[in-house]
């Protein structure tokens, strides 16, 4: 051990000293860089021949109507993963000026590729491009980011926070950085950003990799996006420039990797050339959707809410350096305060249950009020997680959840229902659409639902629509790229078999949750990149929108309680007493083990996973006539007995001082 100890030490020694990287190479990869790329656009004209976008036109037409005490704003869910690719891929192509895009992850797989192809054309037509990605799960090839390098003048990738400077983080380094400098190396950029013409945006959980959207037939996750055209726009962009202006966010060549791959290469090397697709079906199907004005119109504009006040809120780039101030945490400061004021209702989608000391307080004190409002939670099973290690700390304290704080909650089954006949496929089922809008202000501006139901119904009275997960431009199941894996952190590529989700009983395709939303009362909502979790909270970069309209609010909390019905997800309840003294003893004998923060080895908690009987209408785990219509299905439904599930028991038992930074 004292070996090992060793030689780490001395090669996080050798690290550190050989981080920095010379004047003269940087200034020969610049020249380099400029002498490469090609400085004249295939287009002369104006709008940089921008193709025609109906969503820039909107988005364009609420800037025209807006006054500073009066924001207009189109807003719209993008809840399945072919109309979030299609809506990106057509306001890359209508761009005239500008695009911005801050992600977290970026693979090499079709998804990844489509829209860095893209964003290269628009580039060769004119426009600015700027990418920024956080260097630990974004690209990562020192090839591939010196051919971009020398793309375009008008083409700019940065990388956030590269440990070592460098792009790639091969497993040594990876160790080394948590040795030396763990707490730099644990805050990541986890914004997700696409901003266009600084007039419209997408923001929430999706980054770009198949799974994100519904391109791999093995594993997608259920996620959700907002795209938002007017004012607002000019936040998410000014946000954009303080991130890309921050010290962490480093130029290609100031890169090691990449600065050594540009001056090896030199001025004459290969140039990018469009991709090879391992599906160019489903490429060609997308891009066609995003060139149909139908199309659009059918999906995305006529599904659009005319609203008033939407605020895009953002953390502070490198807030763990200063994290006492409160303003780094502006997105974290602005959720706690929704919570707080919820008078009836909060409905919560996260795919990891794992709270702060803070949210942990606030829940707290909501459930003591006389008047507690209800709390309804979406999350992740251990059968849809691909974070396992999170699951186990959630695991640990489903009591308390149901308890303390009076959580309803509902684990995402990993393979869920398909649609109804009849219905379209969208988040929305057609209640809502753009042209029902009247002409004011706040509610006023608000679309009408044209099937009203009651704002706080259980989910035995709530039929919103499906979510067809599996729904594609093509129709049917893409294959999936042998080296894509879920990751500590994420997604990731090549990482090995252990990070794979926990081996099923049922064979086929599966789903994760991704999604991170709030609606409070019905009346007010955020979508983004918040998991709710402590790593949110103090490590993470995280942004998202607050919408303040009762019908988006409505919208939204339709699509969450969808994922909560009986053939989508598993209701969380007490277990069923069958020996009265026996339970009581061995309930006495998990409250003390849950509270142990070692050793909590108790198999047999609180609370159990429960599905619907045949023939019975779902009711809430407070109803008197939930045993009678409810069967217990075990604390892991679905998973097979396998390695995944004792490492589960392990990480509750001995996992819990490690909760902040899962």
């Amino acid at each position: 051990m004292r070996r090992i100890a060793l030689a780490l030490l001395l090669a996080t020694a050798a690290f550190v000293q050989g981080c920095t990287l010379s004047h003269a190479n940087i200034r020969k990869a610049d020249a380099i860089v400029m002498q490469a790329q090609d400085p004249v656009p295939t287009c002369s004209q104006p709008d940089n021949c921008a193709a025609p976008s109906a969503l820039l036109d909107q988005a364009n037409a609420e800037l025209a109507s807006s006054t500073a005490d009066a924001p207009h704003h189109a807003i719209g869910l993008l809840e399945d993963g072919e109309s979030a690719m299609v809506a990106r891929l057509n306001l890359i192509r209508g761009a005239r000026h500008s695009i911005d895009v801050q992600t977290y992850i970026w693979q090499q797989d079709d998804a990844g590729k489509l829209i860095l192809d893209q964003l290269v054309e628009a580039a060769a037509r004119g426009v600015k491009v700027r990418i920024l990605a956080d260097q630990l799960f974004a690209f990562g090839d020192a090839k591939l980011l010196a051919t971009l390098a020398r793309t375009r003048a008008n083409f700019e990738i940065r990388l956030y926070n590269p440990t070592f400077r460098k792009a790639h983080t091969p497993p040594l380094e990876f160790a080394a950085s948590i040795v030396c400098c763990f707490l730099r190396f644990n805050q990541r950029m986890h914004n997700k950003l696409l901003v266009v013409d600084d007039a419209i945006g997408i923001t929430g959980g999706r980054n770009y990799e198949d799974r994100y959207f519904d391109w791999n037939d093995e594993f997608d996750y259920r996620d959700r996006d907002v795209i938002v055209g007017g004012p607002v726009a000019r936040t998410m962009a000014a946000s954009f420039d303080t991130f890309w202006n921050h010290k962490r966010s480093v130029p290609l060549t100031h890169l090691r990797d990449v600065n050594r791959q540009i001056r090896s290469d030199g001025p004459e090397a290969p140039r990018w050339v469009e991709p090879a697709y391992s599906r160019p079906d489903r490429v060609n199907d997308a891009l066609a959707e995003a060139g149909d004005p139908r199309w659009m119109q059918e999906h995305l504009v006529a599904n659009s809410l005319a609203v008033g006040r939407v605020d895009y809120l953002s953390d502070l780039p490198g807030k763990t350096e200063k994290p006492a101030e409160r303003d780094d945490r502006e997105l974290t400061r602005r959720i706690m305060g929704m919570l707080s004021n919820a008078r009836r209702e909060v409905v919560l989608q996260t795919p990891y249950l794992v709270l702060s000391d803070r949210a942990k307080k606030l829940f707290r004190a909501l459930h003591k009020r006389e008047d507690a409002p209800r709390v309804v939670v979406s999350t992740n099973s251990l059968a849809s997680t691909d974070a396992f290690a999170v699951y186990a700390i959630s695991y640990k304290h489903r009591k308390t959840y149901f308890t303390k704080y009076g959580f309803e909650i509902y684990e995402m089954k990993p393979q869920v229902g398909g649609q109804e006949d009849g219905d379209d496929g969208h988040p929305l089922g057609g209640q809502f659409s753009g042209s029902q809008a009247s002409g004011g202000q706040g509610e006023g501006r608000s679309a009408v639902p044209v099937g009203g139901q009651d704002e706080y119904s259980d989910p035995a009275q709530t039929q919103p629509p499906r979510y067809d997960v599996f729904r594609t431009a093509s129709g049917d199941r893409p294959r999936a790229s042998p080296s894509e894996e879920p990751g500590f952190f994420g997604s990731r590529n090549g990482r090995g078999r252990r990070n794979r989700p926990a081996p099923l009983r049922t064979a086929g395709m599966r789903i994760g949750l991704h999604a991170k939303s709030i609606v409070v009362d019905d009346s007010f909502a955020m979508v983004g990149t918040h998991n709710f979790d402590p790593r949110s909270d103090h490590y993470n970069t995280e942004s998202g929108v607050v919408v303040y309209d009762p019908s988006f609010a409505h919208a939204l909390r339709a699509s969450i309680m969808s994922d909560t019905r009986p053939e989508n997800a598993w209701v969380v309840a007490p277990r069923k007493p069958t020996i009265p003294v026996l339970g009581q003893i061995s309930e006495a004998l998990g409250d003390i083990s849950e509270k142990l923060p070692l050793f909590d080895l108790w198999p047999f908690r609180y609370t159990t996973n429960y599905d619907l009987n045949p023939g019975c209408m779902p009711k809430r785990p407070n109803d008197a006539q939930f045993f009678q219509c409810y069967h217990a299905v075990g604390d892991f439904p679905e998973v097979n007995l396998s390695l995944k599930m004792i490492y589960t028991r392990l990480l509750t038992a001995f996992g819990s001082p490690s909760a902040g930074i899962l």
